[in-house]
């Protein structure tokens, strides 16, 4: 089957985009919402640099859905038309077990002509993590939500010990309800990893953003 990737650029959207690689099928593209005023990817705030050099990397082109709050389901849908144009036949997303979130990919879809697929769906959100960890996805920490989770693991990548720290600190570890996000930048169906550096901390509300941008685009 060929599908289109609803590609957040963390860890739950790149584990689900490998079980569909690995059980056979064919990506023709990375569905990746972009906040037409900030020019980054929606709550992971991902900028252009690196989703190309995502794209490049795992060797899927980029299918950049550019919205703003107003226009965030029409611009999906129409986005999804154009995946079908490509070959397309379902959508995947990484979403694991919030009822609202698997209704909003349905009406997504179904305006948009495209089956939806959940890959992650109502598994364990613990061994979620340790199986993307044990394929070798490496990801780092890109934001915090700072009233659930300590702003001194912004940055850090995600590992094993981490993983227990936070777990010993009474968090969900998989991070699913906005505790934290990430920025997958190597792994097993990655072809290099996206060189990037860190810059500063930008505080939003109660959440805390690294920057990230690729080596080299300055």
């Amino acid at each position: 089957m060929e599908f289109v990737m609803s590609y957040s650029g963390g860890k739950d959207s790149a584990l689900a985009l490998y079980r569909m690689i690995e059980e056979g099928h064919t990506p023709v593209a990375l569905l990746t919402t972009v906040n037409r005023d900030q020019e980054r990817s929606w709550f992971h705030g991902i900028g252009d640099s690196l989703l190309q050099a995502v794209s490049e990397s795992l060797h899927i082109p980029l299918l950049a859905c550019v919205c703003t709050a107003d226009n965030y389901n029409q611009s999906f849908e129409e986005s999804l038309k154009k995946a079908r144009e490509l070959g397309a036949e379902a959508c995947v997303f990484g979403d694991i077990d919030i009822e609202e979130h698997k209704s909003w990919n349905q009406d997504r879809c179904r305006h948009g002509g495209l089956r939806r697929v959940l890959p992650l769906w109502q598994q364990s959100r613990e061994e979620l993590v340790y199986e993307a960890l044990r394929a070798g996805f490496r990801a780092k920490i890109k934001i915090v939500n700072a009233s659930k989770l300590d702003p001194s693991y912004l940055g850090q990548d995600l590992s094993l010990p981490l993983l227990a720290k936070m777990k010993e600190a009474g968090v969900d570890i998989c991070g699913e309800n906005g505790e934290y996000h990430t920025f997958v930048y190597d792994g097993p169906i990655f072809s290099f990893p996206v060189p990037f550096v860190m810059g500063e901390v930008v505080e939003l509300g109660n959440y805390r953003a690294v920057e990230l941008r690729k080596k080299g685009a300055e």
